[in-house]
């Protein structure tokens, strides 16, 4: 994260690391107190992330205290955390900070009303691979803070086999196969778009079915025909109103790539305080 953090924020203030107009309009000595402000409903994730810019723009010379913690439901004027120190940090780490933290948190409030939608249903919204490129970790971070489950980290600990995989391969089983003999301890997942697919490959061993594009009517027929011998994915196309209509035919996730593709910031801002 430090790493992140520092390349943030050297993105932000480039070649000469300088915020040219608080260093022209602010002494070096003066110092000030603000507060990270919700401007809209919302759950809360990547406080620490945003502790640790203003520790890391400031030397450690920025206090922080936070008045709650990641996955807390907040309200429009909410105060979620205090910085104080000098006022030349506090506005060079203003934007690299808020940047992840609206970030985190629109992911972690959007995951939250998909789970909330499943509440009772027995199935779990995931989450994909569809991710900000360098913010993985921290998305995938998010979906969990907002009650979702991370469904891989990424190429190398769970083998997907997608629909380009079996036509290269020469079919399912054959796919499956290969994979399992060249790991034969990683969770093997395949894509499957009908009945007659996921019957195969729950045949040939696969651990979990990829269930895409399909209708609940045709779910509940691979939920019927798989018997429960693999975990069940629902994808593509998915939208929020229906979510309980899909969790209704009993597969066990919901896997929703506009988790971290297409989840809006939730807006927080930074607001000094008066002076006196």
């Amino acid at each position: 994260m430090r790493d992140l953090v520092e390349r943030a924020l050297a993105e932000d203030l480039g070649p000469d690391g300088l915020d040219v107009t608080s260093v022209a309009t602010i002494p070096a000595t003066q110092t000030d107190v603000g507060d990270l402000v919700a401007r809209a409903d919302g759950v809360v994730a990547g406080l620490d992330v945003a502790a640790l810019v203003f520790e890391v723009a400031s030397g450690g010379a920025v206090a922080w205290t936070a008045g709650i913690k990641d996955g807390a439901r907040v309200r429009r004027g909410d105060v979620l955390a205090t910085v104080e120190g000098p006022t030349r940090a506090l506005l060079t780490a203003e934007r690299t900070a808020l940047n992840l933290l609206c970030r985190l948190s629109g992911v972690a409030t959007h995951t939250r009303a998909w789970a909330d939608a499943l509440t009772g249903t027995g199935a779990t919204v995931l989450d994909t691979r569809k991710t900000t490129p360098g913010l993985r970790a921290l998305e995938k971070y998010a979906v969990r803070v907002g009650g979702g489950t991370n469904k891989r980290m990424g190429l190398y600990d769970v083998a997907m086999i997608k629909d380009n995989h079996k036509l290269a391969a020469g079919g399912v089983a054959a796919a499956y196969g290969r994979v399992r003999a060249a790991h034969p301890d990683l969770t093997v997942e395949v894509e499957v778009t009908t009945v007659a697919e996921a019957v195969e490959a729950v045949e040939a061993g696969a651990d979990f079915l990829l269930c895409d594009n399909m209708s609940p009517e045709l779910l509940r027929e691979v939920v019927e025909a798989v018997a429960g011998r693999a975990e069940l994915e629902a994808t593509g196309g998915l939208t929020l109103d229906r979510a309980a209509e899909y969790a209704a035919t009993g597969v066990d996730y919901l896997s929703v790539g506009a988790l971290t593709h297409s989840s809006p910031i939730l807006d927080i801002a930074l607001d000094l305080r008066p002076r006196s």
